[in-house]
């Protein structure tokens, strides 16, 4: 027992000899901790800059559009259908097919109407013989009466009986257009240049005047025409670019199904399918709903438009000359109104900023910012006045404030300046 208390009193001894052999490093080690944090090493003491994305104001012509929703419809539209009765010899259209004004669309049997035309003239040469016998009987009655061997009576019932077969033939050739007009409607005829619908009556069917279901329609898709409305205070805007000249009006396919392009077969969302001018300003306004209905017309070249689609509208009423612009992302919101994030370096001052037109893509900057000024685009949340920063490159990174060993290479990346 005495061996085991003599050991355990030498090991004390020996760790309080370490503990102080030590203290003298380990209290030069916490100075030098203490002293680094005072002096601000990187990563330790200051904030490191915010990274942003920043564009150049610039000075350009800017085109004031309205917005609104329309509806495509056919320039004319013309339901195909027999105006006399009888049996449907041919169809001579193909459904799609174009026809041009004039071209025989069907034929209905004309036999019954050639019939009643052949005895229609017939009957006008039977009077008219008539009539050649009744003028000559006039004429020596009236001889007759001037030499006293005939009353002055019978001279005037001849010229009386002259004039009532001259009605009648008259009457006959009135009948003989009847039916030469309902002969000629048997062969039906495109009335207008167009595309014709799907055929609704087949060859062989009885077809009259008065059927309800036409035969085909004929659409006339080239120009072609969208109507659309705006809401009542756009009103002023319309009326004074109408007095300026046609104003210009873009088609855009309307953002309410699947994408086209290369996956879609067709244009993308928002692309431009045609550029018209505005033919019609509605006389009135819709007093149920405060708009106003407008009617543009559009040459319609590539058949983009199709009658019954609906399409967004953009009607353009004014053009700003060499104003400054801004991305409408730059434009910040607070409690005392809209402001601004300029770039000053590697740092940002927060302007106040008074904008006029502004859509979702560029705001007009009535004043605030100056052309050729950089703004702050994106990454304004986390920015206060005066606030260190670092414009982000193309590929979304912040450049490197000096030339780093671990990048393999010397020289920095510069940020973008514009969007």
């Amino acid at each position: 027992m005495k061996r085991i208390g003599l050991i355990v009193a030498a090991l004390l001894v020996l760790g309080g000899l370490a503990y102080w052999a030590l203290r003298p490093a380990a209290d030069a080690a916490t100075t030098q901790a203490g002293q680094g944090i005072r002096r601000g090493r990187p990563g330790m003491g200051d904030s490191p800059p915010v990274p942003v994305l920043a564009a150049v104001a610039m000075a350009q012509d800017v085109p004031v559009y309205l917005d609104g929703l329309g509806t495509v419809q056919a320039f004319n539209q013309v339901q195909v259908r027999a105006q006399v009765d009888g049996p449907l010899l041919e169809v001579r259209f193909r459904e799609g097919q174009d026809v041009t004004r004039g071209e025989v669309l069907a034929r209905i049997d004309p036999r019954p109407y050639q019939a009643s035309l052949d005895g229609v003239t017939a009957k006008k040469q039977q009077d008219e013989a008539t009539l050649a016998n009744a003028r000559l009987d006039a004429g020596r009655y009236a001889k007759l009466a001037a030499t006293a061997y005939s009353s002055a009576q019978q001279a005037d019932t001849a010229r009386s009986q002259v004039t009532q077969l001259e009605a009648q033939v008259r009457g006959d050739q009135a009948q003989i257009d009847t039916a030469r007009t309902n002969l000629g409607y048997t062969t039906i005829l495109a009335p207008i240049d167009g595309r014709v619908g799907i055929r609704q009556v087949d060859a062989g069917n009885l077809v009259r005047a008065g059927d309800p279901t036409p035969i085909t329609v004929i659409t006339q898709l080239k120009p072609i025409t969208v109507v659309f409305t705006l809401p009542q205070q756009s009103l002023p805007q319309v009326v004074a670019a109408m007095q300026a000249g046609s104003p210009e009006v873009v088609a855009l396919r309307a953002d309410n199904g699947a994408g086209g392009g290369a996956g879609g077969g067709g244009p993308a969302r928002g692309a431009i399918l045609e550029r018209g001018k505005l033919a019609v300003l509605d006389n009135q306004v819709d007093p149920t709903t405060g708009t106003i209905k407008l009617k543009a017309t559009f040459p319609n070249a590539s058949l983009l438009l199709w009658p019954g689609g609906f399409v967004n509208v953009r009607l353009l009423v004014q053009t700003l000359p060499g104003v400054t612009t801004i991305p409408s992302a730059a434009v910040q919101r607070g409690p005392r109104g809209t402001f601004v994030f300029v770039v000053n370096g590697q740092t940002v001052q927060r302007r106040e900023l008074s904008t006029g037109f502004e859509d979702e893509a560029l705001a007009v900057v009535l004043e605030g910012v100056k052309a050729g000024e950089q703004v702050v685009t994106d990454g304004a949340q986390r920015l206060s006045d005066g606030a260190k920063i670092a414009v982000a490159g193309p590929d979304g990174n912040a450049p490197d404030a000096a030339p780093r060993a671990d990048r393999g290479g010397p020289g920095t990346r510069r940020g973008r300046t514009g969007s």
